[in-house]
């Protein structure tokens, strides 16, 4: 999950480049996550798309919004990788009737009991877990097919980048907070990069490396606006059996870390989101 608040004053402007900041941060992030799950990358822009989309109008509180969690994605390889896409499709259907029932019954509320620590380590905790996803992209494949570490140059161009990018993000609050340092960061070193014409990955480079080689020239992320499907499962209780517990961990995941977001929202900004609307 990726979540930005935005100004106080809640200005057009301010507004405007949060939205952007956090549109421009969830791309990569959604394109890694699919791939760890086992979907194609338009999945998984067509999912943070739709979050987005949808959290944003009529979530719990204005300024958070729900994209791309590396905690569901790990949940959802054995499914996908046993029975197929379709039936993660009717997984994820079920878990939100499962998070619909749960703000009917009013159970966001119980998120209060939840101590301060837990939900600062919540919150590194989900640093983490976004950090290892992006080691991969460390990895390239050599030769004979298999993925190894960078060496040499690339390497080195790679940690400079890096490094550069989070010593914007770092630094350019104290000088200015007219613009959001993240989006700086992104849109000044991607410039960088294709002004000097630097040897460094990029994420369709990402998006190559997990296709079979004669998919390899074709690799895109071009793609029209999803479109209204029912998931292609036999509707039975065999069905039900094979998806439930999958729902369940997803269910309860976006949950918690919903609902543990928001709170340390409200602690950030001393105002109280809206729990159970959140869960629905």
């Amino acid at each position: 999950m990726f979540n930005l608040i935005t100004s106080k004053d809640g200005t057009v402007k301010n507004d405007v480049l949060s939205g952007i900041t956090v549109a421009l941060a969830l791309v990569p992030e959604a394109v890694a996550f699919a791939f760890v799950a086992g979907v194609e990358p338009m999945v998984g822009l067509y999912a943070a798309f739709m979050m987005g989309l949808i959290t944003s109008i009529a979530g719990g509180r204005p300024g958070m919004i729900s994209g791309a969690t590396g905690a569901t994605a790990v949940v959802m390889v054995a499914l996908v990788a046993q029975h197929g896409i379709q039936y993660l499709f009717a997984a994820v259907l079920l878990a939100g009737l499962l998070q619909i029932v749960a703000g009917i019954f009013k159970l966001g509320k119980f998120i209060r009991l939840v101590p301060y620590p837990v939900m600062l380590g919540f919150v590194n905790g989900l640093a983490i877990v976004i950090f290892l996803a992006q080691l991969g992209q460390f990895k390239i494949f050599d030769s004979l097919g298999n993925l190894v570490w960078m060496q040499g140059e690339m390497l080195y161009i790679m940690l400079g980048l890096v490094l550069l990018t989070m010593a914007i993000i770092f630094f350019l609050p104290k000088l200015t907070t007219a613009v959001p340092a993240s989006l700086v960061a992104i849109v000044g070193v991607t410039v960088l990069v294709q002004v000097l014409d630097l040897e460094a990955r990029t994420v369709i480079d990402f998006v190559r490396d997990m296709l079979p080689e004669d998919q390899k020239a074709a690799a895109t992320l071009a793609g029209e606006l999803p479109s209204f499907a029912i998931p292609m499962v036999p509707f039975t209780f065999e069905t039900l059996y094979i998806i439930l517990p999958t729902a369940v961990i997803i269910a309860l995941i976006g949950l918690i870390e919903s609902l543990l977001t928001l709170s340390l929202i409200d602690e950030m900004t001393d105002t109280r989101g809206q729990g159970n609307r959140e869960c629905m």
